[in-house]
């Protein structure tokens, strides 16, 4: 048996699903989290029946006329697929809005089961529904559910009403099929029967206690949180305790027994291996233990991070944020859902780059899908904490910083493009549900940081893992295959191919080459130039937050790699704001469906991240030291010629504009 769940945006959907599956997947308050249709099996704790069932996670959707590609996946689902059942989530504090989709979704001759959930938080406000009859007169059955509570939540009931609707002939208790769609005034006249009657429904089924003069702690907290201007302050002072709880209080203190246990690991290993030959040991040792463990070492501080981001969400504040950037997102171009897809990339570049379709302007959501990589994303982590760590002497600013350093660096790049694209004045409206603030729930956040660990640790066990053995193999070996006891590093395959690179990279403070092959790597993912690092200067691992110590000597980790404090940061900032790792190039050509797109946005990516760490580097040395840093004029000459292309494409994008401006006058 196969049962569609349908509803609209920030009803519980998501959060239904996983109840009743078991399975773990991304909630949030707003439209774009489920960005494709997921499936899961009923699980047997509630399902009593012992029915096969099969459920379909389809994304949020208003209507069954398509204005979103999120929206298109969920009409073409249940028109083509022919589920035998669809779940209709309700929210019961606000059935207005959902009925219109409901009464939609009756037109289609398969059996619907309304899951009228979040029903406990109506309750709360005082409203009253009449199930018995709300379920007369939609001609279906109507189960509350409450799906964030553990026990009587009410969908062991709505199992069994789901096995007892199918093969039952659904009636539509209104009828808007025969409408010309292409028909404008047609269907806009049918849209407004549509919502009369849905209103006919409401006021017969629901009473609702309305207190419209006394304002709530809600909109108190709201005056604040979500003002134009008090607003930003607290986002950063939020995202600075954010980040001083988890890169140098709690994270740090989880962070030394984890590496405790890792260095325990490769005691042990370096025992066993005793006698074997030098080539595998090293292998082993430094490509995949000392490799991967110094990636892996991360792990406490980035999943703290991620609890703390997880309860931001769950309690409501998150959507708040997006409120407060959308005014600033309209002045540049962008359209006020692109902060979504935005925050959403804070945990993983991919979701949020597909997280873009729900965007109908093409021009904002290919834009959108270019800027979004700029946000520091759960890979890029790693890069930030040991930079954080070793440079900056774990200042929480330093973290802060760079989330605050990629939104100014995304609102310069959208201007440009959109001059470039010659849409400078093109508007956007943005309307979303802000959801109630609420306590949040420790146990999704606990969920939501397990599922992200998770995703890590495979990925290092994976990609890196390979990707450390490809750079120690590289490393150990020259192009004749030779070997050198003591590391051939002036002549060794990967010295060979990162030094040319390394050139380009003398004007950034950075031109070392082993800086410039973990530059590389991280291409592939970003996790690995910490692992990189790692196996080119044979550190175990960069978690001694005492002295930052190698374990094999006395130097320190700064002295090792050679770099000031001002090249570091440049050495960050390149690392973080050029184009992401190649999966995340695949989500950005697969939204896209451009190739001109695609490889403008990574020409830009590489620009935009090489101009900021040339920037950062020279104004920096030139401060801290009176002169320039090396390299300035072949540097300023490539920034230059860079600038000078941007400024062409943007003179051709005025032009294109003064074009359409005359040609629509």
């Amino acid at each position: 048996m196969r049962a569609a769940l349908a509803g609209n945006p920030n009803s519980g959907k998501t959060t239904l699903f996983n109840a009743i599956t078991g399975r773990v997947e991304r909630v949030g308050n707003w439209p774009g989290v489920t960005i494709e249709k997921k499936e899961g099996r009923i699980k047997k704790s509630i399902n009593k029946i012992n029915e096969d069932i099969i459920v379909v996670d389809l994304p949020g959707a208003y209507s069954m006329s398509p204005f979103t590609t999120e929206e298109n996946i969920t009409r073409e689902f249940v028109k083509n697929e022919n589920p035998d059942v669809i779940i209709n989530i309700v929210d019961a504090t606000n059935l207005s809005r959902s009925l219109f989709f409901t009464s939609q979704l009756l037109e289609l001759d398969i059996p619907v089961v309304i899951a009228l959930n979040k029903s406990d938080l109506a309750k709360k406000k005082e409203t009253v529904i009449d199930i018995e009859k709300l379920s007369e007169k939609l001609g279906c059955q109507v189960v509350e559910t409450v799906s964030t509570r553990s026990k009587n939540n009410g969908l062991d009931n709505l199992i069994t009403a789901i096995v007892n609707a199918k093969g039952r002939k659904q009636a539509a208790p209104f009828d808007g099929t025969g409408v010309d769609m292409t028909d404008k005034s047609a269907v806009e006249a049918m849209d407004r029967k549509r919502y009369e009657f849905v209103k006919g429904i409401v006021e017969e089924v629901e009473e609702r206690k309305v207190s419209s003069n006394r304002q709530t702690r809600q909109d108190m907290a709201d005056r604040i949180l979500a003002h134009k201007w008090l607003g930003i302050p607290f986002f950063a002072l939020v995202m600075w305790a954010v980040f001083s709880i988890s890169q140098v209080h709690i994270g740090p203190l989880l962070a030394d027994i984890f590496v405790g246990w890792i260095d325990g690991f490769y005691a042990w290993a370096e025992v066993l291996l005793d006698g074997v030959s030098p080539v595998l040991k090293a292998i082993l040792l430094d490509g995949i233990i000392g490799g991967v463990g110094a990636v892996v070492g991360f792990l406490p501080l980035i999943m703290v991070l991620f609890f703390l981001l997880a309860l931001l969400e769950d309690c409501g504040y998150m959507a708040r944020v997006a409120v407060v950037m959308d005014r600033f997102f309209k002045r540049i171009g962008l359209s006020g859902k692109s902060i979504i897809p935005m925050i959403i990339g804070t945990g993983c570049a991919i979701p949020g780059v597909m997280a873009a379709r729900t965007i109908k302007n093409e021009r904002q959501r290919r834009t959108t899908v270019m800027l979004t990589p700029f946000m520091p994303c759960g890979a890029k982590l790693p890069v930030i904490a040991l930079f954080t760590g070793v440079f900056f002497d774990e200042a929480p600013w330093a973290g802060t910083t760079m989330y605050f350093m990629a939104i100014c660096i995304i609102v310069v790049s959208a201007l440009v493009i959109s001059r470039i694209t010659g849409e400078a004045n093109s508007r956007s409206f943005f309307i979303m549900e802000l959801p109630e603030y609420r306590v949040p729930s420790i146990k999704r956040a606990v969920i939501s940081m397990f599922s992200q660990a998770r995703a890590f640790i495979i990925k290092a066990g994976t990609i890196i893992l390979l990707s450390n053995m490809a750079v120690q193999l590289m490393q150990t070996f020259n192009w004749k295959f030779q070997l050198d006891a003591e590391g051939t590093e002036g002549t060794s395959i990967l010295a060979a191919i990162a030094s040319p690179f390394a050139v380009l990279l003398i004007p950034l403070g950075f031109g070392a080459w082993q800086l410039a092959a973990a530059s590389i790597t991280g291409f592939i993912a970003k996790e690995n130039v910490v692992g990189t690092l790692a196996v080119v200067y044979g550190i175990t691992n960069f978690i001694d937050l005492e002295e930052f110590v190698l374990v094999s000597g006395s130097a320190s980790v700064a002295g090792i790699m050679g770099l000031t404090s001002v090249a570091a940061l440049s050495y960050l900032m390149f690392n973080l704001f050029t184009p992401p790792c190649f999966a995340a190039i695949g989500a950005m050509n697969s939204e896209m469906e451009n190739k001109k797109w695609l490889w403008g946005a990574i020409a830009f990516q590489f620009g935009m991240g090489y101009t900021v760490s040339f920037l950062t580097y020279q104004i920096g040395t030139l401060l801290t030291t009176g002169a320039p840093g090396n390299g300035f004029l072949p540097g300023l000459a490539a920034v230059a010629a860079m600038i000078a292309c941007t400024a062409y494409l943007v003179k051709k994008g005025n032009q294109k504009a003064a074009e359409k401006l005359a040609l629509s006058a």
